[in-house]
């Protein structure tokens, strides 16, 4: 008689940018998870650790999460060196893992943790290394956010030269060993479900009920915008051959352009007078170059930032019992 298989052991992984009044509520949901729970396909489960990724907010989250390690024995903080960001910082989160599977979480209570059941169900049975979370409602944002997300993957999808894009969230369930090799290799500045999709296997996705955020939504319009231009610019060399492609149909136009002109000559004598028209499309085709120019100055950056060695992240010890604090303790001793 085969021994009866261990429960799927799943590493949680929160990065934290403002938690302070959040983390308390989603540590109190998932710790029922902490023992042994069956899915509603019968597999067996538990949430063996939990990662709290300090990335360096504007709120007191280090005092929570300094708390709440020491509430919860399943509760492992990650401090950053300082602010790299939401992905570099599940990325951090991913490399300190150790379970079967990593279930990445957003900290606004956005989510309910009653759905990672769901989503190993899923993976098991599709033999999925990556599920996302498919929302079965509109998300809590305003329309014309909700509007511009959708937008903003259809682009990247054509990008990419796939359809997954449009399945990108950051409530995922990845695979262990996937997920810790992504975050041992990925790059600055790269987008994690980019990388994520460079090594995947199969990828799913699995319903999802988004729940209405405790507090305002930490991404400015300035963020939301260097978020997808970072979508773009690590998503391969797509783009680059688009700029290529448009470089030779305006070469090509124009040769034809001359053409038409000379045929006119030729025929009747006369060129027509254009000078105006001659400025705009010389405006054009020159605005068009500088522009594409920048995109490809953008990837040079990337490139270059690789190459140099920049961290993705970088991980330190907690800043409240290291030698940043012992002053603060000789005043308050």
């Amino acid at each position: 008689m085969d021994p009866k298989p261990a429960p799927h052991a799943l590493s949680v992984v929160v990065p934290v940018y403002r938690g302070e009044t959040t983390l308390p509520t989603l540590l109190a949901e998932l710790d029922p998870y902490t023992t042994v729970f069956t899915t509603p396909q019968g597999n067996e489960a538990v949430v063996t650790e939990v990662f709290l990724v300090h990335d360096h907010g504007p709120d007191d989250s280090a005092r929570v999460i300094h708390e709440l390690s020491e509430q919860y024995s399943y509760v492992r903080p990650v401090w950053l060196s300082r602010n790299f960001g939401q992905h570099p910082a599940t990325l951090a989160g991913m490399a300190s893992s150790g379970g079967d599977w990593i279930v990445t979480l957003d900290e606004d209570g956005q989510y309910d943790p009653a759905d990672m059941a769901g989503f190993l169900d899923v993976a098991l049975a599709q033999r999925a290394t990556v599920v996302y979370a498919a929302p079965t409602n509109e998300a809590p944002h305003g329309a014309l956010r909700n509007i511009a997300s959708r937008g903003s993957k259809r682009v990247l999808d054509l990008l990419v030269g796939s359809r997954e894009a449009r399945q990108y969230h950051s409530f995922r369930l990845v695979l262990g060993e996937i997920g810790r090799s992504v975050a041992a290799y990925a790059g600055s500045g790269v987008y994690l479900d980019v990388a994520l999709g460079w090594v995947a296997g199969e990828v799913a996705t699995a319903p999802a009920t988004l729940r209405t955020e405790d507090r305002a939504s930490g991404y400015s319009l300035k963020r939301l915008v260097a978020h997808f231009w970072r979508m773009v610019l690590t998503s391969g060399t797509r783009g680059l051959r688009f700029v290529t492609g448009t470089g030779v149909a305006l070469a090509l136009l124009g040769v034809l352009v001359a053409l038409g002109f000379a045929v006119r000559q030729i025929v009747t004598g006369e060129l027509p007078e254009g000078w105006t028209s001659l400025m705009v499309v010389l405006l054009v085709v020159s605005g068009l170059l500088l522009f594409f120019l920048g995109i490809v100055a953008e990837y040079v950056g990337v490139a270059v930032n690789m190459a140099m060695g920049k961290p993705l992240y970088l991980i330190t010890s907690d800043p409240g019992v290291g030698p940043l604090s012992r002053a603060a303790r000789r005043r308050d001793s």
